[in-house]
């Protein structure tokens, strides 16, 4: 699963219009991401479109950290912005990490939403994706559990 694939699912998922998707990439102060409408619809067009553009993990970040405001509000007494560096990545278990902050969603949550999209878990393979990278128990996320994630999440949010 490429950044555009994701952004498609997520944006399906809440059943945000463009309008509503395009302002979730400013609602992060943090933010340097500048996306307008075109911008966005180009980077939900079909990898083979001569309109497609690529997601970056920048544009991808700023869309999640947008999608926690919206559902959370400001953090109070946040850290100041730090710049991304170019070479910024952002994986998969970061993905599920700034998903399960946006819907506030504990580990029960997680598990019933995976579940639900087809992934069956136990908390401590959950708690595994969770834990940082040079933690000897972590585990990284794989396209498999993260589609699933979403497909349970929106089962979720589309009954």
């Amino acid at each position: 699963m490429n950044n555009n694939d994701i952004l498609r699912r997520i944006r399906f998922a809440f059943d945000f219009s463009d309008p509503q998707a395009v302002k979730l990439f400013s609602l992060d102060p943090a933010s340097s991401v500048a996306m307008t409408k075109e911008d966005f619809l180009r980077r939900l067009a079909k990898d083979d479109d001569a309109d497609f553009v690529a997601c970056s993990d920048i544009e991808l970040c700023a869309f999640l950290d947008g999608l926690i405001v919206h559902k959370r509000g400001l953090r109070e007494n946040a850290p100041a912005a730090v710049a991304k560096p170019a070479n910024f990545h952002l994986t998969k278990n970061d993905i599920l990490k700034k998903m399960r902050i946006a819907l506030t969603f504990r580990e029960e949550d997680m598990l019933e939403t995976l579940a639900e999209g087809g992934t069956e878990m136990s908390k401590s393979e959950l708690g595994a994706l969770f834990r940082s990278p040079t933690h000897k128990h972590y585990r990284a996320c794989g396209n498999q559990v993260l589609r699933n994630f979403i497909k349970g999440l929106t089962n979720r949010l589309r009954d």
